[in-house]
């Protein structure tokens, strides 16, 4: 994917996107959790099939979770899971998906501008707290002067983590760069950290050849890194991290009443996946309706 800088008219969008939650998803985000939505029966003859492309962890393990409850009302899920980020929004884009699970916002609004797609949220669904994992190096005291860190080479996430490794004290940022920061944007690195940017998926796995790495929640429980108890330090729940990377269900803009949409996002929206997820996942993944 072409690397650039979100423009400023992309946190417009963001910030009226994370707004504007559809009515009928909007008490699902209330201090008392609403009902259990109800989810729309399958049409007697057609298409009773949702695809719906997935990372394997938490998307695909939280999808699945929602088949029983489909089924009983005559749809069946298709799970397709994917190990990237490209692939799924492609997939989609195309038609070959009806629904995608793996992505925020940020992401979703930036690889539309940089691959002209028009792609859009129907529901935002959980957020999993960007971590701070040890790869040669096994606190953030120890860290030498020159250690390599690690990064999400992708826009979006490489913000997040440059916004995580500056809570930390490691470096600053340019004042206000929030959402578009990139490594141009620090302006103290009191110990020469040398900034890595890697493809997210490859962090875990590149871990003994870096002092750090700031790793996505999802590729972190993939590779069996525990946000509660391997990483040095993880986003706050009031960061500005957390407050916006809410991972969405996906669709192509025009399919929000959709039949297909309303009813997955019926059944990912209950209270079942919400225990489901407060009980699997230590902390890392945090359910948010």
């Amino acid at each position: 994917m072409k690397k650039r800088i979100l423009s400023l008219a992309l946190v417009s969008a963001l910030a009226l996107s994370m707004t504007a939650v559809p009515a009928v998803y909007a008490e699902s985000l209330a201090e008392e959790p609403a009902a259990d939505p109800e989810i729309i029966e399958a049409p007697a003859d057609g298409d009773t099939k949702i695809v719906v492309g997935a990372t394997p962890s938490p998307h695909a393990e939280i999808l699945e979770q929602v088949k029983a409850a489909l089924e009983e009302k005559g749809w069946t899920l298709d799970i397709k899971e994917y190990t990237d980020y490209v692939q799924p929004n492609l997939a989609l884009e195309s038609g070959d998906l009806d629904a995608n699970y793996f992505q925020h916002v940020p992401y979703l609004e930036s690889f539309n501008e940089e691959n002209n797609t028009n792609l859009v949220s129907a529901a935002i669904v959980h957020y999993e707290p960007f971590g701070i994992f040890p790869g040669k190096t096994a606190s953030l005291e120890e860290l030498p002067d020159g250690a390599k860190v690690g990064v999400p080479n992708d826009t979006t996430n490489e913000a997040r983590a440059l916004n995580l490794l500056e809570a930390q004290g490691l470096i600053k940022l340019k004042e206000g760069a929030g959402l578009l920061a990139s490594v141009t944007d620090i302006t103290e690195n009191p110990k020469n950290l040398d900034i890595i940017e890697i493809e997210a998926a490859q962090l875990p796995r590149s871990l003994p050849d870096l002092d750090i790495a700031a790793i996505n929640g999802n590729y972190a429980i993939e590779a069996g890194l525990s946000a509660s108890a391997d990483a040095l330090a993880i986003e706050d729940s009031e960061s500005l991290g957390a407050q916006t990377y809410g991972n969405v269900i996906a669709i192509r803009a025009g399919d929000e009443e959709t039949d297909k949409t309303k009813a997955l996002v019926a059944a990912v929206m209950s209270s079942a996946v919400r225990d489901y997820i407060a009980a699997t996942y230590d902390g890392a993944v945090v359910a948010v309706f």
